[in-house]
């Protein structure tokens, strides 16, 4: 089994993720009543919200060695977090990683044109219903992973097709509203990672959430400068990276609130 995972670090969340999406598919079968579906509905769109940050570090380092696993993989993220294969790593890795110090060109800009900082509401929409525009746009530059993105997207909107033909409102309450949900609660925690900070280097250009709440159930997302210092590196390796560097990093970009303050707010 850990020859399957290039990091066997890897193995617990993939199982909790690959477990809440089998309760998916058991209760796209065996739910049909309105209320049921909703309480679904608010009780996943928390985990699911939460497995958007697993799915961001499977797009800057696939979690197996085999290409099938990893594209099988991101055919369950897509249908929990909206965000089909290889989409974040043409707007988010090849895009946002290369672009976050210039608020032109960043695909997940905080600034308006004039100049002046969006609100994260305004922010949260943006990002979220231009996600696939910016996406398909740098994966002009980039053929390779621009052809899986269309394809995986083309099967994911073909597979919940034949997926609301046949159960139309479990379809829509388990699989497609908590999608959008989940793109947009992307970008909202997204917000707060870079906002305000109109700087030119690494170690000033992003926050660092300390808790260690955060950082278990977002896989070291915290640890936000690390990660754009090196973005190919494993989400279970930012800590060390965070200790080498963190003396360049100014103390009024670290945060210690914990899962729904800062980030949230």
């Amino acid at each position: 089994m850990t020859k399957l995972f290039r990091y066997r670090e890897d193995r617990i969340p993939v199982l909790i993720i690959s477990l809440l999406f089998a309760l998916d598919i058991i209760a796209y079968f065996l739910l049909d009543n309105i209320w049921l579906l909703t309480a679904y509905l608010l009780i996943m769109i928390w985990p699911k919200g939460i497995i958007c940050a697993w799915n961001h570090h499977h797009q800057h380092t696939p979690t197996f060695r085999s290409a099938f696993l990893n594209r099988l993989l991101e055919q369950v993220y897509a249908l929990q977090t909206g965000a089909t294969s290889k989409l974040w790593v043409l707007h988010h890795v090849l895009g946002h990683h290369h672009h976050y110090l210039d608020q032109n060109k960043d695909e997940s800009r905080w600034k308006r044109k004039n100049g002046k900082n969006m609100g994260r509401l305004e922010y949260s929409l943006n990002v979220a219903l231009t996600a696939y525009y910016r996406g398909y746009k740098v994966g002009k530059k980039h053929p390779r992973p621009f052809k899986v993105f269309l394809t995986a997207t083309a099967a994911t909107i073909l597979l919940l097709s034949v997926m609301f033909w046949y159960h139309p409102m479990p379809a829509l309450f388990i699989f497609i509203i908590p999608m959008a949900v989940s793109l947009l609660f992307t970008a909202w925690v997204t917000y707060g990672h870079h906002s305000g900070l109109d700087v030119d280097n690494d170690f000033e250009a992003s926050y660092n959430i300390m808790s260690p709440i955060y950082n278990l159930l977002t896989g070291n997302l915290g640890y936000h400068t690390a990660h754009h210092h090196k973005q190919g590196l494993h989400w279970s390796r930012l800590p060390e990276l965070h200790e080498k560097i963190k003396n360049k990093i100014p103390e009024r970009l670290f945060l210690t609130e914990h899962l729904g303050s800062k980030l949230l707010k």
